[in-house]
């Protein structure tokens, strides 16, 4: 995997400094001889490069991600746990890992961090900029803070602004993370048993009832004791905490809590009119935690914004399993014609 070094402090939107910074990313396929091929794609929480190792159904000939076609670049989010400077990195100053220290980051950070990756690629226009759930937030950030820099933009069960709600889930999180014995320690494995429970807490925002009913449901007249929905629980908990650490889900949950393109731009109709990208916005009825009216409203603001609600039984995680229906959807719109503002 490539991995930029920047050896010069990055100043995060709060004022705090990295003295360094590293940025590993994936790309696929071959950067045409006109520049005119990229497709750039924010990740999620706790996703991260190999875009084609956790969007399998997006990647491949004739897919929306087709490396044949374009030049695909994926980068791991500032903050993360995947070769991108994070909280378990090094910090050069000390010759010690950052742990706790590490400073809260915002989504313009994530931004800033992918701008320098863009400009070391010699990169200057995207043909299409896409993200769903936190990868959307960085794509619409992105997309408003640099508006020539894309010419498509497709947003997927993502919002304007992190709502009370989100915000309410991820809090909950982070104090299960807290609440862990352990995570006051400065050590990679600090909050791992909170990690898991503020996973389990998370996984309810992700599906919902009608998910839950159909994949966890016992048989009836069943024994009480161990059940279904309480073993999954406990299994997406194990499974998380073993490719991730507490550390980066608290700086990125807080991350994702900052996102509101409102900030210093006096509303989020006054921020959204800046995008200048032909834009699609796809969401999922059922998701709790991004529901369709926050789409709705991402579609009315930015002009000439294209809907598309479409169903999945499995929630706001509809955007990673959906494949099939999303791929469709942003293959009609990547053929479609730009049109000029």
């Amino acid at each position: 995997m490539p991995l930029l070094k920047v050896d010069h402090p990055f100043l995060t939107e709060a004022g705090s400094r990295l003295p360094e910074l590293e940025i590993n990313y994936h790309h696929y396929g071959r950067l045409s001889p006109q520049l005119d091929n990229v497709i750039w794609v924010c990740h999620a929480l706790t996703a991260n490069s190999d875009v084609a190792a956790w969007w399998p159904g997006m990647f491949g000939p004739g897919r929306p991600l087709d490396p044949e076609r374009y030049f695909i670049v994926c980068a791991n989010v500032l903050g993360g746990c995947y070769g991108t400077t994070g909280p378990l990195s090094k910090n050069p100053e000390t010759g010690r890992s950052y742990f706790h220290d590490f400073p809260k980051l915002t989504i313009r950070d994530l931004v800033a961090a992918q701008e320098l990756l863009r400009q070391h690629l010699g990169i200057d226009r995207i043909r299409l900029l896409l993200g769903g759930s936190m990868g959307g937030h960085q794509a619409l950030e992105w997309a408003i803070s640099h508006p020539d820099r894309a010419e498509k933009l497709a947003l997927i069960a993502t919002n304007a602004r992190h709502s009370p709600w989100g915000i309410a889930f991820n809090e909950s999180q982070r104090m299960a993370i807290a609440a862990d014995p352990g995570w006051a320690e400065n050590k990679a494995d600090a909050g791992k048993s909170g990690l898991k429970a503020a996973r389990a807490i998370a996984l309810l925002s992700y599906r919902n009832y009608e998910a839950y009913e159909q994949s966890q449901s016992e048989a009836e007249d069943r024994p009480a004791g161990l059940y279904r929905a309480a073993a999954y629980q406990q299994y997406q908990g194990e499974k998380l905490a073993a490719r991730f650490n507490a550390f980066s889900y608290w700086r990125l949950s807080e991350a994702m809590d900052s996102h509101d393109v409102s900030r210093g731009r006096g509303s989020v109709q006054s921020a959204l009119s800046r995008v200048s990208a032909q834009t699609i916005v796809l969401g999922i009825a059922g998701d709790v935690l991004f529901p369709p009216q926050e789409q709705r409203l991402l579609a009315t603001g930015i002009p000439g914004a294209d809907l598309h609600i479409f169903s999945s039984p499995y929630g706001h995680d509809g955007f990673l399993v959906e494949t099939e229906t999303i791929a469709r959807r942003l293959s009609l719109f990547n053929q479609q014609v730009q049109f000029v503002r």
